[in-house]
């Protein structure tokens, strides 16, 4: 992650520089003029991930504890300009992501490694302001779906055997914000975006006591994206 964001920061760097050479006579201008005038465009991201379990429990009891780890972005960008300030906007991806589990209620057996790794596609809608020169902040949000394809969701083992299982498809409602730099050769765009799962993610096991499955009502997803973007 360090070599991407080096990588990341030479390539602006070097985008400012390059652009600089334009503004000696103390004018500005604006790059990428007619870039947003597109019907179409396209682009990919990079980035980062942080995903976390919220569970409900059936009877309360200790809170099952989630070790967050960051996880890794890498994804396709389709824009439709619907106007000057809102556009149409798909981002499917695939995210990496790993968890750890700790039942404290239970004695022995108690820790679960929970690696994911989700195609994830949302379909968002973007809501921008008026361009300030080479820079426009937006708002975001939308639904969106993923296949989880470590789920186990088909394993017949369970918890009784250190197997944890998930259900493969997730449905989520996203929010986020971020800014669109327009440098000399692309438009480049931070973005931090909000995840929430719909749908309950669980697989129970097949006891229905089971000590790690038997108490909770739901567990979904939450999580926090950092993406990178280039179009």
């Amino acid at each position: 992650m360090k070599r991407i964001f080096f990588i990341l920061s030479f390539f602006i760097t070097l985008q400012g520089i390059h652009a600089q050479g334009f503004f000696r006579d103390g004018s500005k201008i604006r790059n990428l003029d007619n870039f947003d005038k597109q019907r179409w465009s396209w682009g990919y991201f990079l980035g980062t991930n942080m995903y976390d379990f919220k569970f409900d429990y059936k009877d309360r009891t200790q809170d099952i504890l989630v070790e967050k780890s960051i996880g890794f972005n890498v994804g396709l960008i389709g824009n439709l300009r619907i106007n000057n300030y809102i556009d149409l906007r798909l981002e499917p991806g695939v995210m990496f992501a790993n968890r750890n589990l700790t039942f404290p209620d239970i004695p022995e057996d108690n820790f679960r490694e929970v690696k994911s790794t989700y195609v994830h596609v949302p379909l968002l809608v973007k809501f921008s302001t008026k361009r300030l020169n080479n820079f426009k902040p937006f708002v975001v949000g939308g639904v969106s779906t993923s296949i989880n394809l470590s789920s186990n969701e088909d394993n017949p083992d369970d918890n009784s055997v250190g197997e944890f299982r998930m259900n493969t498809n997730t449905y989520y409602y996203e929010v986020g914000f971020g800014i669109d730099f327009y440098l000399f050769y692309f438009k480049f765009t931070p973005s931090i975006r909000a995840i929430f799962a719909i749908n309950d993610e669980l697989k129970r096991d097949v006891d229905p006591n089971s000590p790690y499955t038997g108490n909770i009502d739901k567990m979904a997803t939450r999580g926090v994206f950092i993406n990178f973007t280039f179009q």
